[in-house]
């Protein structure tokens, strides 16, 4: 068992950073905590196996929007057993609940984007339905013209006309 002090540098608070954290540190059974750090920092205190612990840094070295880790100074010593699960220590309620609204507008603002993103391809496939619809009507009017003519001209032909 190991113990790893980690402080994670970047875009890594109000993202939504340490609940991926915590969800990585579970799944890995590993124990300890996430806490924000003034100004702008995140530290992870953790403990388990070397490789779960090696395999927990890869999962939270970050790059895809809107968390952006820059950088993870990691520190490994002895294990201490202090932990009993892994969880995220919070600050007050003030500054928590700013943190959440944060991450649900920039979801939000996520969601608007895509949303928009979808119109217009629905707009690009409505125009390539009529484009298809036109030509389709077009051709089968002059197959239909085509087979008029034909069986008019059978009917002559067999006297019906």
């Amino acid at each position: 068992m190991v113990r790893a002090e980690i402080i994670a540098r970047g875009e890594v608070q109000r993202v939504g950073y340490r609940d991926v954290v915590e969800r990585a540190a579970r799944t890995l059974k590993l124990t300890g905590f996430v806490v924000n750090v003034k100004p702008y920092d995140v530290r992870i205190v953790c403990e388990g196996e070397r490789s779960a612990i090696d395999s927990f840094i890869e999962q939270i070295k970050i790059a895809r929007y809107p968390i952006a880790v820059e950088d993870l100074a990691v520190r490994f010593e002895p294990a201490t057993g202090e932990y009993a699960y892994f969880e995220i220590k919070r600050g007050d309620m003030a500054e928590e609940l700013g943190e959440r609204l944060d991450l649900a507008n920039t979801r939000m603002t996520e969601m608007a984007q895509q949303q928009g993103i979808m119109i217009q391809k629905q707009d690009e496939t409505i125009g390539e339905i009529r484009s298809f619809r036109e030509d389709l009507k077009s051709y089968m009017d002059s197959r239909f013209a085509y087979i008029y003519r034909e069986i008019d001209a059978i009917k002559a032909r067999l006297g019906m006309a």
